[in-house]
Parts: structure tokens; sequence; C-alpha cells
């Protein structure tokens, strides 16, 4: 499971980033790019970790995750809209459990 979670760590990253850029290129907004490639960048950067250190890695990209989930928390509860937030919400907590169970697996 932990190399499931890194691989998981890299593709949600790229997400991530990815997101930011489109999110900039939709409806102009500088906050989703500056938000998207900071958060993406970390969660690469985290990737990076995990695979030296798996449980540094993983506690990494649990953190990101975790500022993920309230932002996204937020938007959906202020938006009332599933697209985008609903959607990162939902794709955050499912990394979160990734993580959670490598890292797990990883101290076990």
């Amino acid at each position: 499971m932990d190399q499931a979670a890194t691989i998981s760590l890299l593709v949600f990253g790229i997400l991530v980033l990815l997101g930011g850029v489109f999110g900039f290129l939709k409806a102009k907004s500088k906050a989703s790019l500056l938000s998207g490639l900071i958060s993406g960048a970390l969660l690469i950067t985290c990737h990076s970790i995990s695979r030296r250190n798996p449980e540094s890695g993983f506690l990494c990209g649990m953190v990101v995750t975790g500022l993920l989930i309230v932002v996204f928390g937020i938007r959906l509860f202020k938006t009332k809209k599933f697209m985008p937030s609903g959607m990162l919400l939902a794709l955050s907590i499912v990394e979160e459990i990734i993580l959670a169970l490598g890292s797990i697996n990883e101290t076990a």
C-alpha cells in the first residue's frame, strides 16, 4: 500500500497543479492559479520525500491534503456547487485515506 500512496501523491499533486492552471484559464482566477501551483508543488515535493522516507513524505502529504480538505469544504459550503469544489473535496478525502493507509502500512 505504501507504493500506491507514493504514486498517488505524485498523481494528486499533478492534478491539483493542473486544476489551478485550468481554473485560471477558465475563470481568470489568480487565486486558483497560485493555490494550485503551490499546493501541487508541495504535494510533488512530498512525493519526492516519500520515495526516500515514506513516513515523512506521507505525513507531509497528509498535512497538505488536510489543508486542501478544509479549503474545498469551505468553498463547497459557500457556493453549494459540487463542481469544482465538491469534486476536489471528494478527491482530497480519498487521497487522505490512501496516505493514512500507506502510513499505517509503513509503520507496521
